[in-house]
């Protein structure tokens, strides 16, 4: 009886009620696309380190693994400490250059890169001319770029010669000696990228390594131990950044819901009184309320959903150069509960209100 009561009452109140479930809606699709964000850049990030082909990475002292740029290594240490050692059979220096947002630009010698990484055209070919670059088929299809384009940044126009698959290493690739002589890092580089002739040696690899004299402090990774970095744990601000768009949408869906309750129960105060009058206790009352609030948060939750789909769809049609999102399942439950706990949160006081409500007084109300 009183579910149906329930149901009756948001049927009878179509607007509102639908308003209310996509407000609930959009805060559910707020949390679901800021985490999806978060975890499917950092995947890409993962599986274009993967793609580089190389078995360990070497990265300057105090070097975050998983900055955007910077050029803290001499780039002649390649022949000296690395292109010797057991086991190593390529080893190639990457200079990587922020260009704007989170977009940067990486310098290759074009023969060791390919060689390692297994690069494969989908048109064109490589380096012709010093400002030449090759960029990969996400960046083409966003920028709407061709073979034969022109392409700007660091205040230079560079002409694209090849466009290559996604997910190697990089979206933008130059020449190396161009990208050290634009950014003022003659002879540095950012990295060194190391292949092996059995990637079972990576361990023994980088134990020597870092036993080698003059090679303390430099970060020494396995590919797999390297990737793994790429977390949400290991992105300065970023756990906090999420925090606090959940806690925006607490207070979002506490105020949606609190107005939407607040002015139903002055709406329905005869409604109420005649309850009353029939012999509804306060806690009945409350109850129809809050099964009310349940049904919105939780149609508010599957809008919530759906509209998550929407937007991971269109971020990776759109922008998938500089953004890529996934669908997080595993945060499905958890916006559920954020999502009834700011409900039914809002909707307390006003049940509480309408429980207090004197039985005489909201028959009479007009």
């Amino acid at each position: 009886m009183i579910n149906r009561l329930v149901i009756e009452n948001l049927k009878h109140r179509r607007l509102r009620t639908a308003l209310s479930a996509l407000s609930i809606g959009f805060q559910v699709t707020m949390i679901l696309a800021v985490v999806g964000l978060s975890r499917g850049m950092l995947q890409d990030s993962q599986n274009r380190a993967r793609g580089a082909g190389a078995d360990i990475f070497v990265k300057p002292p105090a070097a975050s693994a998983i900055s955007l740029g910077g050029a803290n290594m001499p780039e002649k240490m390649i022949e000296a400490f690395f292109i010797k050692q057991p086991h190593v059979v390529r080893a190639a220096g990457t200079l990587v250059q922020p260009i704007g947002g989170i977009s940067t630009v990486t310098g290759v010698e074009f023969d060791d890169f390919v060689a390692m990484s297994g690069i494969r055209f989908l048109e064109g070919g490589r380096f012709k001319d010093k400002f030449d670059v090759v960029i990969d088929e996400y960046y083409a299809e966003q920028n709407k770029k061709d073979v034969g384009d022109t392409v700007r940044f660091l205040n230079t126009d560079w002409r694209v010669t090849g466009i290559v698959e996604a997910g190697k290493l990089a979206r933008i690739i130059a020449p190396l000696a161009t990208l050290q002589e634009c950014t003022s890092n003659s002879g540095k580089i950012s990295q060194v990228l190391l292949k092996l002739d059995d990637s079972k040696a990576t361990p023994a690899v980088i134990t020597e390594l870092k036993n080698t004299p003059g090679l303390e402090g430099y970060s020494i990774y396995s590919v797999e131990e390297f990737v793994s970095m790429f977390s949400i744990d290991n992105v300065p601000g970023l756990k906090a950044f999420i925090y606090v768009i959940i806690g925006l949408s607490i207070v979002i869906g506490f105020l949606v819901v609190w107005l939407t309750m607040y002015t139903t129960v002055l709406e329905r105060t005869r409604e109420i009184g005649i309850l009353k009058a029939l012999g509804a206790s306060p806690a009945d009352i409350v109850n129809i309320l809050l099964r009310e609030t349940l049904v919105l948060a939780l149609v508010g939750w599957a809008a919530g959903i759906g509209l998550s789909y929407a937007a991971n769809a269109a971020i990776n049609t759109l922008v998938k150069a500089s953004l890529q999102s996934v669908i997080v399942y595993d945060w499905w439950p958890i916006v559920a509960a954020i999502a009834i706990f700011a409900s039914l949160l809002g909707a307390t006081w006003p049940g509480l209100r309408a429980a207090r409500q004197d039985a005489i007084e909201a028959l009479a109300y007009e």
